[in-house]
């Protein structure tokens, strides 16, 4: 089972790491301190196994579940009992308090495992990702990008009626991103390919925005685009 740890607590992270790396039925896919990234991480992967804290910053456990479409069994890690009732209203698989031990840990993957169809979890191309933006968690599908632009210490991420100021590196978002759809053709520049409009000599153009492509990218630009 492939799996996916989200804490903000790094101990816990490496705690729940060690356990998985000791039990021969799990793959440790994918360790993460927040939700958020956790929903660009099953953008991206399939997960069987999600082992889920609930008190983190920006976006809950229980949020991520009420929120974020998961096709993955859920196992939530908790110090706190009293979440427990609406922990099993998501139908998670089982419920543990922190501090962990490794038989209880073996005893919740034993569930999960028998779980009828666990290895059948299958996920779509990634279709959408979570951004922060002016202290809101916003979803934008992948489909409306029309171009990402690195602006200082943020990024831009632009669709047709909106843009998105994000705290990251152009290089961090598109490591997100398929790499199918997306191509950099500029160090400040990441353009969705299906949107492009129309090359002229060394310049994209992106719904009525000229772009010019840099020297180091255009081959690699020329490549994924494949003219005719």
């Amino acid at each position: 089972m492939r799996c996916l740890i989200v804490d903000d607590d790094k101990v816990q992270r490496e705690l729940i790491a060690g356990f998985v790396r000791e039990t021969h039925s799990l793959t440790l896919s994918g360790s993460c301190e927040s939700a958020v990234k956790a929903a660009n991480i099953l953008n991206e992967i399939a997960i069987d196994l999600i082992l889920l804290d609930i008190a983190m910053p920006i976006m809950s456990g229980l949020e991520f579940l009420r929120h974020v479409d998961v096709n993955a069994q859920i196992i939530l890690i908790t110090s706190k009992e009293q979440h427990a009732l609406e922990a099993f209203e998501y139908d998670v698989t089982d419920y543990l308090l922190k501090p962990v031990s490794y038989s209880r840990f073996l005893k919740a993957i034993s569930k999960a495992r028998n779980q009828p169809g666990n290895f059948n979890h299958t996920r779509s191309a990634a279709n959408e990702i979570f951004v922060k933006a002016n202290s809101v968690l916003e979803k934008i599908k992948l489909t409306d990008v029309l171009l990402i632009e690195a602006a200082v210490d943020y990024v831009l991420i632009r669709t047709a009626d909106s843009k998105y100021m994000v705290n990251s590196s152009l290089s961090s978002i598109l490591n997100k991103l398929p790499k199918k759809d997306f191509v950099r053709v500029h160090r400040s520049y990441v353009v969705r390919i299906d949107k492009i409009d129309s090359i002229d000599g060394n310049t994209v153009v992106v719904n009525d925005q000229f772009i010019k492509i840099g020297r180091s990218y255009r081959k690699g630009f020329m490549q994924r685009i494949s003219p005719i």
